[in-house]
């Protein structure tokens, strides 16, 4: 069956084939409503989102209406967690590690509320990301910190049968897509 690196290779490309096959499809609109409505018991709290790239589903519409501060990441270092600064609808981006936008003055916040961009999840709660374990080292650290919520974003098509996993993989709370919010037990 291979080793770790391969099966997750393998779960990789087909969760990317099923993402890539959601993406541009008006399904973004229905999951960010569904967002919206996810985040509305966390009012104030700070919330961290993202700023989609590639074929990523766009949590920007739910993340600009939160009443609260809200981040996105930033990439230290490689092998390191993520740093969250904070990001209205008006702030200056600048081109940061593998194609992401980030705030160009960075003010850092610790957030109570992950809004997490994958490649592919599984009915456990686990997360399949692009290989660099940035949001499993983030959510580690934020968790032993204390208590954050860690909400999966994502196309229906990008569920996989089973997520390989790891020691360190961290699972996710909830994942929200076009059919809704589903928590994990």
């Amino acid at each position: 069956m291979g080793g770790i690196d391969e099966r997750k290779a393998a779960a990789r490309k087909q969760a990317f084939a099923g993402r890539k096959s959601a993406f541009g499809t008006g399904l973004d609109a229905v999951a960010q409503g569904h967002l919206r409505a996810a985040l509305a018991g966390y009012d104030a709290r700070p919330v961290a989102g993202y700023l989609p790239i590639r074929t990523e589903i766009n949590p920007v519409p739910a993340m600009a209406t939160h009443p609260g501060p809200v981040g996105v990441p930033v990439i230290r270092a490689a092998g390191q967690p993520l740093e969250f600064h904070l990001w209205t609808p008006e702030t200056t981006l600048v081109e940061g590690p593998f194609g992401a936008k980030i705030p160009a003055h960075g003010q850092a916040i610790t957030p109570r509320v992950v809004i997490v961009p994958l490649v592919g999840f599984d009915a456990r709660g686990y997360r399949l990301g692009y290989g660099g374990g940035f949001y499993d080292r983030t959510l580690a650290g934020l968790r032993a910190a204390g208590p954050v919520l860690a909400l999966g974003y994502a196309y229906d098509a990008q569920e996989l049968p089973e997520v390989p996993i790891d020691a360190y993989d961290q699972r996710l709370d909830g994942i929200v897509t076009q059919a809704g919010l589903r928590w994990f037990a």
